[in-house]
């Protein structure tokens, strides 16, 4: 008992350590996290995916700039709106002849009216900042308004037994003053139809070809148009209205058998002859023709027939200018029967 009690005394510390050694070391075994390797996040990272490749400021709004809009492209549409407040007047009242339908046209005075208040109301700086050719445009359509105007105020017409007899009832030579009394406002300025033609058609513009389109409201006048005139298409119209009055017998016709040419009044030098030097005269054609009448036949050339030009190029002939008649361009709808026949006899 003895030696077993000391053997079991001595023994029992041994025996405590080899129990407590696997605790302790199963206890520091696992304190120890044996952690597995982290998933990286910079391997999928957020900032991979870029936001500046897809930038806002990659759509560049400069590209199609207000600023960069064609302003000068703009001008012909404001100009051609403005010409277009006379086509009303003129479609509705005007037939393909120049024979205008004044009897009606009385009725709608007001409209007229308003329409002439477009020329007095116009900025001169917006008028200032149009071509050439958008210019002479309105000084066209502003002379031959104001021409309708003129007429329908004294329509019908009136006049003495006298002058009635010397120049026929209807002539608007009876009108009086009709160049130079009857005035009216473009653009705040006070104008009347001889002062637009003596400062504008023969002096400002180099454009003798107007005289074809300004309107005389007579039957020997060149026709009035049926249409406003276009700066952009101004020199079509001029042309236009040049072949229209020379293919009239009032304005050009070749006597082949008394060997004669007759001319329009209007091309004689103390009228309008004179303007078309600048432009047609020549000193290689017509040579026996004083230099006037030498620019008329030069501007002739363009607008006839090949027979025509033949007969003023190589044939010898005398020139007599044609009595111009003064009756009023009334349309056959506005003439009572003894118009009708007075005027079918001129």
């Amino acid at each position: 008992m003895t030696f077993t009690k000391q053997n079991a005394e001595r023994k029992a510390p041994r025996l405590l350590v080899l129990i407590t050694l696997p605790m302790v070391l199963i206890l520091i075994t696992g304190c120890q996290k044996i952690s597995p390797e982290p998933v990286k996040t910079m391997e999928v990272k957020p900032a991979e995916v870029k936001p500046a490749e897809v930038k806002p400021a990659e759509v560049k709004p400069a590209e199609v700039k207000p600023a960069e809009a064609n302003l000068a492209g703009a001008e012909p549409g404001q100009t051609v709106s403005f010409h277009d407040k006379c086509a009303g007047i003129l479609k509705n009242y005007v037939d393909d002849k120049g024979m205008v339908d004044y009897k009606t046209l009385k009725r709608k005075k007001l409209e007229l009216n308003h329409l002439l208040d477009e020329f007095a109301k116009l900025n001169p700086d917006v008028y200032n900042s149009w071509s050439k050719e958008d210019k002479i445009a309105f000084w066209l359509n502003a002379y031959n308004i104001k021409m309708l105007k003129i007429i329908i105020d004294n329509y019908p017409i009136q006049s003495q037994r006298i002058l009635r007899v010397l120049w026929g009832p209807d002539s608007i030579r009876h009108i009086e003053g009709i160049w130079d009394k009857h005035k009216f406002t473009v653009m705040n300025e006070e104008f009347t139809l001889k002062e637009i033609e003596q400062r504008f058609f023969r002096k400002e513009f180099d454009e003798p070809r107007v005289f074809f389109a300004i309107s005389c409201a007579s039957l020997s006048s060149p026709p009035l148009r049926n249409e406003p005139y276009y700066g952009c298409r101004l020199y079509e119209q001029l042309d236009d209205q040049a072949k229209k009055f020379l293919s009239s017998p009032l304005a050009f016709r070749i006597d082949r058998e008394k060997q004669i040419v007759h001319l329009s009044a209007i091309f004689h030098p103390t009228w309008y002859g004179e303007e078309f030097i600048s432009k047609y005269g020549t000193d290689k054609k017509f040579k026996d023709q004083p230099p006037p009448l030498r620019a008329v036949l030069n501007l002739a050339t363009n607008y006839i027939s090949e027979q025509d030009l033949f007969f003023l190029e190589r044939e010898n002939y005398s020139v007599k200018y044609i009595t111009y008649n003064w009756t009023l361009n009334d349309s056959p709808s506005s003439m009572n029967n003894e118009q009708r026949t007075t005027n079918y006899k001129q």
